[in-house]
């Protein structure tokens, strides 16, 4: 038997920060506290936590990994290589590929390719379309994370529109289905609009107008009153605007809530005065935008109405994002910078270190289910991350690992930097290497 002991952390765990022990065994967390010499396996490495944060490994319920099909702007190997490097120790990956995860034979073909290439553990969305309810159906709950239902036209075209379709879809789901939404029929008139105003143009600084609020708040709350009429267990990802908040309960605990809401980094770091700086390269769906409503995003995080943050994780090439405003596809890449970004906010005080924790750790597995993850507790699979709250670094070209090459936040420089990440119990990365041989697991889900 094969350990690692991680002495002297500040482990932050279950709203709590403390100093102590964890000894891994194998794939799991052993003991926690102090570790008698009793309980040392025969072989283990030691990892001096003298001034670092321990957390559990963050999950991130929402990336587009872009494989099979997309694989010029990223790649199973390439992402989950870049999300270990972020402290990321799991991900659910959306279905808008090539060809579509929208069949169990697609399905399973994505998790025989994460299985042979993933450095990471790994869950995968079916895709929901106006005539695939029986290939839904067929996905196993306990080994599939959700359904992806796409309420707004976004990259990949998967937009279901039909009332028939979404209301069967509502009435039968036997896992969360997971909204992204956006009124179709509200932007394709404003896009008319501006392009009589502007031609082909179309200045990056009207994305948030095109793709406005009230086409986010209209169909977040179609989702919303489907969900309440058929009892459906609703996420809605990627919430961008105050207004949508209003839809979501703080008054109930979130293994409890029926109806969920998510907030991507994007949306709670950027708003619509950065347009004019980086323009394309956070153009995204649904838009950035007002600090209006990037600060009460970041005010229902706290206050529990937002139940997770994830990333939203959409690489494209930088040609193609070196396009016009119709040319220019939407979507950045964030997996490998997430969680340091958060712990910036925590650095200014906008969000408690044990709020990002609770927020991007504990409450993806609660939400989906997620078996023995999230958490630091004995017996748990030993998904953790250290983290050096004071280790000054930039983001630049030299150590960006995304297989895009490139991030908005290049030159912005962080406080917090990411030294370890440890997946199953086996260290993935440490201080700039990684481990390019390991793979990691499929969710199971206990449902």
């Amino acid at each position: 038997m094969s350990g690692i002991l991680i002495n002297n952390a500040t482990i932050i765990n279950e709203g709590k920060s403390f100093k102590g022990n964890l000894l891994i065994k194998d794939e799991r967390i052993a003991a926690i506290g102090d570790i008698s010499e009793k309980e040392l396996p025969k072989n283990y490495k030691v990892i001096d936590a003298a001034g670092l944060l321990l957390l559990p490994g963050v999950i991130d319920n929402h990336v587009h990994f872009r494989e099979p099909g997309l694989t010029e702007k990223g790649d199973i190997f390439t992402e989950s290589r870049a999300a270990a490097a972020g402290g990321i120790t799991s991900f659910m990956d959306m279905p808008n590929t090539q060809p579509q995860t929208v069949t169990i034979n697609a399905l399973e073909e994505k998790y025989k390719i994460a299985s042979e290439k993933s450095l990471i553990n790994y869950s995968f969305n079916i895709g929901a379309t106006n005539d695939n309810l029986n290939e839904i159906l067929k996905a196993d709950p306990s080994k599939v994370c959700g359904i992806k239902l796409f309420m707004g036209s976004s990259t990949g075209n998967m937009l279901v529109e039909n009332e028939k379709s979404l209301r069967d879809l509502f009435k039968n789901a036997h896992i969360i289905i997971s909204a992204h939404c956006e009124d179709e029929a509200i932007i394709r008139n404003n896009i008319e609009l501006f392009r009589q105003k502007y031609g082909d143009n179309i200045p990056f600084e009207m994305h948030p107008a095109i793709r406005n609020r009230e086409a986010c708040l209209k169909s977040s709350s179609f989702a919303v009153n489907l969900a309440k009429e058929y009892n459906t267990k609703l996420h809605i990802s990627h919430l961008s605007t105050a207004e949508e908040t209003s839809l979501f309960s703080n008054e109930i605990s979130l293994k409890d809530k029926r109806i969920t809401a998510e907030v991507c980094v994007p949306h709670l770091w950027f708003d619509d005065s950065y347009y004019q700086k980086l323009g394309s390269l956070i153009k995204c769906n649904p838009a950035v935008k007002t600090i209006a409503d990037k600060e009460a995003l970041r005010a229902a995080v706290n206050s529990d109405k937002i139940d997770i943050i994830a990333t939203d994780h959409a690489p494209h090439t930088i040609s193609e994002k070196a396009g016009s405003y119709f040319q220019t596809p939407s979507g950045s890449p964030s997996v490998q910078h997430s969680l340091p970004l958060m712990l910036e906010l925590w650095h200014k005080k906008v969000f408690t270190i044990e709020k990002i924790v609770e927020k991007m750790c504990h409450n993806p597995a609660i939400l989906f289910n997620v078996k023995e993850r999230g958490f630091i507790r004995t017996g748990y699979k030993a998904d953790l991350v250290l983290v050096n709250p004071n280790d000054k670094w930039t983001v630049s070209k030299d150590n960006i690992l995304y297989k895009c090459g490139w991030s908005p936040l290049e030159g912005e420089e962080l406080k917090s930097k990411v030294v370890t990440t440890i997946v199953n119990g086996s260290i993935v990365y440490d201080n700039g290497k990684v481990n390019n041989d390991y793979r990691g697991q499929r969710l199971l889900f206990e449902r």
